[in-house]
């Protein structure tokens, strides 16, 4: 059993603001991660953790460097802070959201981990009012103070909503072993104790703290299960099980062409819950079961339409797809030119629908924007399939040698690295070096480590499809648009008051008619 550890959130000296700053922070914390067997040193130093923890860093340095997209001004604090933290007070907000995400997808080329906590906050900011009004709870006030901490220190927050599930049939309540959803085990006059473990935890390790959330909805019964709380990463009781990715020890061989994108990569690991302490000020959800599944519905609305990061990762492969085309001496041949003009489509489609979702964004009871769920959840669909086309007309572009180049070591190598370059010569012009960087790159995004945030994030991260198409289904307003149909067709009698009820419905959604509201 762990012992009770302190989670009290540190005076602020200097903000983190930068990526060097951050980096910094992250080094001596002691945190129990696993990785081969082994328990990790330093994660910061781990050259297979470390492309991860470089991603984070850029949105740090991208904030510097543009602070009118990577950063706004806080209500709470009035001054500016990292975009990843601030809540969102208008559509605005929510815009700028998406543009900054494409904007890092672009200069990353992977996932940059950080969505799921913004879309976290914003999600908690609503629940948390909601809940209080309901049940008299302080959760609201103490989520404020938290975020208020958090964009004070500049730190950065994970999620953690997803658990294991054991056997899907079954209820939380009603699993063979309790753990395999997190609970509360015990409570006490200073706070509660939560079990269990929550799996594929994007970025969980490069982060400072964590928003523990419930996975789904939740009956009476499982008042145990409904439990949302913040806590440190470092906290007593937490050990995380790193995850293994496509190619992945590539990063640990030395040089920098096999690994494909060198710099920048993704994390995804377990986080085992062992009896760890946190206490009431940091409790923002206990019992109230109905609202698990408002909390995860909006959660997903939220981080459906984050995946327009997606689009900026598009870009890079449409990039180096380019790239290997010029290369091979083919751009200018026409259907080359298509497959890129095709490929572009998907990439905007997709960008498309998630910023649109942002535009129509309505304002809850507690303030904050919430996107269009409808749109939301078609963007996330797009982002199901159309990656996976974008990577196989990348494939194609690239051609066969992308799966079959040799290593660089024998690139390096004083009697074959001379036949490598001359055999795997494309343009006369363009170094076999050079084509073989682009090549790799390709195999990194489509097949290798980032192809897990670009390809099988994009198909289960906030969902599978099956759970967009629920939403979609739910959202479709059949009965409005059956009746458009039999008023053009002159179809049956209808009243006045049908009509405006309708309309009223569907201008609530599409048209924002909802009144703008304040933060509080």
């Amino acid at each position: 059993m762990a012992t009770k550890a302190s989670a009290v959130i540190p005076e602020v000296v200097t903000p983190i603001k930068t990526g060097a700053e951050y980096l910094e922070s992250l080094r001596g914390r002691q945190l129990r991660v696993f990785l081969f067997g082994e328990l990790v040193a330093e994660p910061l130093d781990h050259p297979m953790i470390r492309p991860s923890i470089n991603a984070v860093a850029e949105t740090y340095d991208l904030a510097v460097r543009n602070p009118e997209l990577g950063t706004a001004i806080s209500p709470y604090t009035g001054e500016r802070v990292n975009r990843f933290l601030h809540v969102a007070g208008s559509a605005q907000d929510l815009v700028l959201q998406n543009k900054m995400q494409r904007r890092l997808g672009q200069l990353t080329g992977t996932c940059f981990q950080r969505c799921v906590g913004m879309d976290a906050i914003n999600a908690l900011h609503s629940v948390t009012f909601e809940v209080d009004e309901k049940h008299a709870t302080p959760y609201h006030a103490r989520f404020v103070s938290f975020v208020t901490a958090m964009q004070r220190r500049g730190f950065v927050i994970g999620g953690a909503m997803t658990d294991v599930k054991g056997d899907r049939s079954k209820a939380p309540h009603e699993q063979a072993d309790p753990d395999l959803f997190v609970h509360v085990s015990r409570r006490t006059a200073d706070g509660v104790y939560l079990k269990g473990a929550k799996a594929h935890q994007t970025g969980c390790i490069n982060a400072h703290w964590l928003l523990v959330m419930p996975t789904m909805r939740l009956g009476k019964a499982d008042k145990d299960y409904a439990i949302v709380g913040a806590v440190p990463v470092d906290a007593a009781g937490i050990t995380y099980l790193y995850g293994r990715q496509s190619c992945d020890t590539r990063s640990m061989e030395g040089g920098d062409i096999d690994p494909g994108n060198k710099k920048f990569g993704g994390q995804e690991a377990m986080i085992i819950f062992d009896d760890v302490f946190i206490p009431w000020e940091h409790i923002f959800m206990d019992g109230e079961v109905e609202f698990a599944a408002l909390l995860v519905e909006r959660f997903t609305t939220y981080h459906r339409r984050s995946y327009v990061c997606k689009s900026g990762v598009g870009d890079v492969l449409i990039g180096a797809a380019a790239t290997i085309a010029d290369y091979n001496g083919v751009a200018k041949v026409s259907h080359i030119k298509d497959k890129l003009v095709e490929m572009t489509h998907l990439n905007e489609t997709i960008y498309a629908t998630g910023i649109a979702a942002s535009y129509q964004a309505v304002p809850l009871k507690s303030g904050v924007y919430i996107c269009d769920d409808m749109i939301a959840n078609v963007c996330k669909h797009h982002v199901t399939r159309f990656p996976y086309e974008i990577s196989r007309l990348a494939q194609d572009l690239a051609g066969g040698l992308m799966v079959t180049l040799p290593s660089e070591q024998d690139l390096n190598h004083p009697e074959v690295g001379a036949l490598i370059r001359k055999y795997l010569q494309g343009r006369a012009d363009i170094p076999t070096e050079d084509r073989m960087r682009i090549l790799r790159l390709i195999e990194n995004m489509t097949l290798g480590r980032n192809a897990v945030g670009y390809l099988t994030e994009s198909m289960h991260g906030a969902g599978s499809p099956q759970a967009q198409r629920i939403q979609i289904g739910r959202q479709m307003q059949l009965e409005f648009k059956m009746q458009l149909a039999r008023t053009l067709a002159g179809v049956g009698p209808e009243t006045a008051a049908e009509v405006t009820q309708d309309l009223s419905e569907y201008m609530g959604r599409v048209f924002q008619t909802t009144p703008p509201a304040k933060l509080v």
